[in-house]
């Protein structure tokens, strides 16, 4: 079997083992979408800000978000009504709080969804060869799309998409970011062994095997090093995500006036919409041959869960590809007398 996607997958298989009903995930730029799509669930990473973050473990303010890890679309989006809204502990969700549709996200369950939609394919996502089965598979879920109404505008680029992949501003900018939340975090719980990161990291130290601290701590020690000098730098890469945004994904969007972008699931994407606090959705596309899951994301600007849900939806409902977890019994052997 594949990687379910390692630290991150923990929501995601409990909800595809049907250990559970629904379960949230928190994303900074993977953690909802990538263990969905490792694992034929629903995904909904929701608008930077349309949910509380308060309490959650913090990596940065910017491009934290909570949303549902559901079977079904249908579920997600009744989780997502229940927990998108005003938190007074979470001044984020008050600015995001015009992005909440009166009467909820469950009116938004229309199998009809697709009709009319523009749905932005750039080819640069679709790179597992002419060949294989991921090819042929989503040859035909864009077919889908096209058959259920959506208007597919073809062979789009995303023009500084390396730059969004390969740049150094994200890391930077969460190093930083992630000291300061961090330490403000442990500072204001009411009972701590650590209050820093630097108490984080001295624990490690002091508890290797507990921790297994083999695995390392290099980004907790980078993070560590940041201090007021690192500012500039900070301010730099926060100039360069926005530049990025507008100049790429923005400028996609807006020029050929998309409803949402579709593109095979995983960390591309993730990138893509993370860097923004844009929102996504990931619904199951397939197996390959070995049972490996894989699934197909829709992304959208801010705010645009509405149309990102009503699309997943009758997607779903026109495939319905989702399989539940095979049950496997252990045969007994017979104890001889």
């Amino acid at each position: 079997m594949g990687d379910p996607s390692g630290s991150s997958s923990g929501s995601a298989i409990s909800v595809a083992a049907n250990l559970v009903t629904v379960s949230l995930g928190s994303e900074n730029d993977g953690s909802i979408l990538c263990p969905s799509d490792s694992n034929s669930v629903v995904g909904i990473k929701p608008t930077v800000g349309l949910t509380s973050r308060a309490g959650m473990v913090p990596i940065s303010p910017r491009q934290d978000t909570v949303g549902p890890i559901c079977r079904t679309v249908s579920d997600a989006a009744y989780v997502l009504e229940t927990i998108a809204g005003i938190d007074t502990n979470d001044k984020a969700t008050i600015a995001a709080s015009k992005y909440i549709p009166k009467g909820g996200y469950a009116q938004f369950l229309k199998k009809d969804g697709l009709r009319g939609k523009r749905l932005g394919v750039v080819r640069s996502f679709y790179n597992f060869g002419n060949n294989t089965f991921r090819h042929g598979t989503f040859n035909l879920h864009l077919k889908t799309l096209r058959q259920r109404g959506a208007v597919l505008v073809d062979n789009l680029k995303i023009d500084n998409m390396d730059e969004i992949l390969s740049g150094a501003s994200e890391s930077i900018a969460l190093k930083f970011e992630y000291k300061l939340t961090l330490n403000t975090y442990l500072k204001d719980l009411v009972a701590s062994p650590v209050r820093s990161l630097d108490d984080v990291i001295a624990f490690n130290n002091k508890h290797p095997k507990l921790e297994k601290i083999e695995y390392g701590q290099d980004l907790m020690l980078q993070a560590q090093e940041t201090n007021e000098i690192f500012g500039e730098a900070h301010n730099q890469s926060l100039l360069n995500l926005r530049r990025l945004c507008q100049n790429g994904f923005e400028k996609l969007m807006t020029r050929n006036k998309l409803d949402a972008i579709v593109t095979p699931g995983g960390p591309s994407l993730s990138r893509l919409l993370a860097i923004g606090g844009y929102p996504g959705v990931n619904v199951p596309a397939g197996y390959e041959k070995d049972n490996v899951p894989f699934g197909i994301s829709f992304g959208g600007l801010k705010g645009s869960e509405p149309k990102l849900i009503e699309i997943a939806y009758s997607f779903e409902q026109a495939t319905k590809i989702r399989k539940p977890p095979p049950l496997y019994h252990k045969k007994k052997k017979a104890i001889a007398s």
